[in-house]
């Protein structure tokens, strides 16, 4: 059995003609009667019930026609993977990002992406950080875009591009008088993500260094996303660090931005597999997000 033959069943089921079935398949009539005979004879079976031009396809036919197509289909699945893997910058990217990014860098860069790969169908994922690099190494994922390091050797990366923190304030917040804000003072009224994000361990790193933000933090509400948080600043809940993509978030909430005086930030990054074999698109996917988004970045935390 071959798929060439199993083409000329599925052809010859759907016309129920030799000649309109054999110009379908680009062969000769003959041909195909041919190869439908020998089909018949290996299977034992009855496919068509034919008459001087016309073919009926028997119960037998029926039953195997459904077993015939996703043999064909299947086929032409991997043969499309494969012409994907010949051609990198082609086919199928899934791309995972972590909660406090996606929402601020999908709208940027979707469209630089189309236009400098057109070929390559970009798929988000958005999750924490320990997630996605969970469905890195299970395959689920072609590569991660993050803000802190890797561990291990079977995964690897590269940076991006820097992003700077802003402190975010009520507009009644005594420290909206200051030009700079330094990192410590924001540790009385702090708020920050629930566990799992790594913007919490982030922020309690910046503004936890004098040892008052062990106390502060005692029975502190966790936002469970940078939405949420950015909502509880705006109601003058409290303060806290943001990234400066989510800057214009922010504002349009009503925020007062400062910027730092330790200037306190994140390196985003992209991580892969170590021996993922479309190394290419990594590359060409980091290649347009750190030319799109440093100047961006640059341009929004002036």
């Amino acid at each position: 059995m071959n798929l060439r033959d199993l083409r000329y069943l599925l052809a010859m089921a759907e016309h129920e003609h030799f000649g309109r079935a054999a110009k379908a398949c680009g062969v000769s009539q003959p041909t195909l009667s041919v190869q439908l005979r020998k089909l018949e004879e290996l299977l034992g079976v009855a496919l068509f019930e034919r008459s001087s031009r016309t073919a009926t396809p028997t119960a037998a036919c029926r039953r195997l026609l459904g077993h015939a197509r996703a043999a064909v289909a299947e086929t032409e699945a991997i043969l499309a993977v494969a012409r994907d893997l010949r051609d990198p910058l082609a086919g199928r990217f899934r791309l995972g990002i972590i909660p406090t990014l996606a929402p601020y860098l999908l709208p940027l860069v979707f469209a630089p992406l189309r236009d400098a790969l057109p070929d390559l169908e970009l798929e988000p994922w958005e999750d924490q950080t320990a997630a996605l690099l969970d469905r890195l190494r299970a395959h689920e994922l072609d590569a991660v875009l993050l803000a802190t390091e890797v561990d291990g050797p079977d995964l690897a990366s590269r940076p991006l591009f820097a992003e700077p923190f802003l402190a975010a304030l009520p507009p009644d917040h005594p420290l909206v008088g200051h030009a700079v804000v330094a990192e410590a003072d924001l540790a009385r009224d702090i708020l920050v993500l629930a566990d799992g994000h790594c913007l919490r361990d982030q922020t309690l790193e910046a503004c936890g260094r004098n040892g008052a933000l062990g106390s502060a933090l005692g029975g502190a509400l966790r936002a469970s996303s940078l939405p949420t948080l950015l909502n509880m600043v705006a109601a003058g809940y409290g303060t806290t660090l943001i990234p400066g993509l989510a800057a214009g978030a922010a504002q349009d909430a009503g925020i007062v931005l400062r910027p730092l005086a330790a200037q306190a930030g994140r390196t985003v990054r992209i991580a892969w597999r170590a021996h993922f074999p479309r190394r290419a698109a990594v590359e060409a996917v980091g290649d347009v997000l750190a030319t799109r988004l440093r100047g961006f970045v640059q341009a929004m935390t002036a």
